[in-house]
């Protein structure tokens, strides 16, 4: 039977409030969508820690035997700077600032993303589309939206009338605004605006003549507004009704309330179960800025090259920090704390050389199995990982109890609280050991060394030297394959 089966799941809604039982849409199947990051600048420690997040979710759920599609966006046209819809598109404000073109701008940064999350042992989504792979899909969505009558062109661009939907849907549902409120507070159209009101948003942009992004449409050249790709995206590789919808917690208004706005005008149905944020970092009990100082990359705490932490940490050591809060809860990331969080990986790493030492009994004193449910009720409960982690460390404190003989445990229950740690630490936390990473990296060392001993003793005619090399190693486990690029092995 599925592991899913025999666990109940609890996840706390954005929509609702509370807490609420999951059940998926299909059984056994999970559909994931999160707001991807848009590709102007290096990813931030903010981000890592959103979607850090959202891998702990996917990995959990695949823990749990469920088959799921994990969707994450590339923004790659249309964002504006401040989140806006008038001005300049955050990208083609890079590349003019550095004079290259846009997609120079999103390749580079694209791969800046996937090399951190890759150093950070992120798994890869399901699919990663792009935005401006999807122009055709959104100008779709778009001319769905104007048949509704809430969507209206006004001088080449397309808005969605907030006041209309409004009539007959809530615009406001997910962040818990009132419309009447906001329409209130926001100051009448100048009347150099297209809009109708004030809250309107734009579906589709007419580009002015210096906007080098853009595309034909059926109202003008031009690009989609930011809210519409997430639509587009998450409807086509999901349906238009799934599980989950992700992101962080500033993309509740307007990204996230905007989305349901589109996905109802265009589906008549809400989009999504269960809408999910993760909560923001700060630095030294400050908001992160790069205009402060009050900031940091996550590949700078890799290298130790800033002035904010007093030595370099491991990516496994910065994940297992960000870990020991909730990802609903603001954390603080500070050169003590980290460095507190360095001492406990280590207590954790160091408990799992111990079981070798363990002489299991014929009896257990120790209740495995219900410390392990106590593990699976952690991440039950809304994804519990401070909680988890807790329970890991009981698990430590039985380990040295046991080497010190004040226990007992028999082969069977060991087993599992082995089986169950390694579980949890590696393949949920997707933390690493790295003191095995370390002896991988010495041993290719050494063999890397011998082959160029080798090398140089094939090239030098000492035939008796190279054969002795290549059979001490195979010897060991270690077999050398010589070919065309030169000589490779493997264990």
């Amino acid at each position: 039977m599925p592991l899913y089966t025999s666990q109940h799941l609890k996840i706390y809604n954005s929509l609702s409030g509370e807490k609420e039982n999951f059940n998926p849409i299909h059984e056994g199947n999970v559909g994931m969508y999160v707001c991807g990051p848009t590709v102007y600048s290096n990813v931030h420690l903010g981000n890592v820690r959103t979607f850090m997040s959202f891998d702990i979710i996917f990995r959990y759920f695949l823990h749990l035997d469920y088959k799921v599609r994990y969707v994450r966006n590339i923004t790659d046209v249309g964002h504006i700077v401040d989140d806006v819809d008038e001005g300049e598109d955050k990208i083609a404000k890079k590349a003019r600032l550095e004079q290259l073109e846009p997609m120079e701008i999103v390749q580079r940064y694209t791969v800046d993303f996937h090399d951190i999350l890759k150093s950070f042992n992120f798994l890869p989504p399901s699919i990663e589309p792009t935005a401006t792979g999807h122009i055709i899909e959104q100008i779709e969505i778009v001319k769905k939206i104007i048949d509704t009558g809430i969507g209206y062109e006004a001088n080449g661009s397309v808005y969605f009338d907030v006041v209309k939907y409004n009539e007959t849907n809530n615009y406001g549902v997910l962040s818990g605004r009132n419309i009447e409120d906001m329409l209130s507070n926001t100051r009448d159209l100048d009347g150099q605006s297209d809009k109708r009101n004030p809250q309107d948003f734009a579906l589709w942009k007419k580009a002015e003549p210096q906007h080098i992004m853009r595309w034909p449409s059926p109202w003008s050249d031009g690009f989609p507004g930011w809210h519409l790709e997430c639509t587009a995206m998450s409807t086509k590789y999901l349906g238009n009704h799934f599980d989950i919808h992700g992101g962080g917690m500033d993309l509740k208004f307007p990204h996230h309330e905007c989305e349901i706005a589109q996905n109802e005008a265009c589906t008549g149905q809400s989009p999504v179960n269960y809408w999910m944020h993760a909560n923001m970092l700060t630095l030294n009990g400050k908001k992160m800025a790069k205009s402060t100082g009050n900031n940091i990359l996550p590949g700078e705490i890799l290298s130790g090259e800033n002035t904010i932490l007093s030595k370099p940490f491991s990516a496994s050591v910065a994940r297992f920090f960000m870990l020991q809060a909730h990802y609903r809860s603001i954390l603080d990331f500070s050169d003590d704390a980290i460095v507190a969080a360095e001492k406990g990986y280590k207590r954790l790493m160091e408990a799992l050389d111990t079981f070798e030492t363990i002489t299991p009994g014929s009896t257990s004193s120790i209740d495995i199995a219900s410390w392990k449910q106590l593990c699976y009720d952690a991440m039950n409960d809304d994804f519990n990982t401070p909680i988890l982690i807790a329970q890991l460390f009981e698990a430590v404190r039985y380990i040295n109890l046991l080497k010190e003989k004040k226990e007992t445990i028999t082969a069977d229950d060991l087993k599992t609280l082995s089986t169950t740690l390694h579980a949890f630490l590696f393949d949920v936390l997707g933390l690493k050991d790295e003191k095995a990473d370390t002896n991988n990296d010495k041993l290719e060392g050494a063999v890397t060394m011998l082959i160029e001993m080798r090398n140089q003793a094939r090239a030098d005619k000492n035939f008796a030297l190279s054969d002795q090399i290549r059979d001490q190693l195979i010897a060991l486990g270690i077999n050398l394959k010589d070919g065309k690029e030169g000589t490779s092995f493997s264990i």
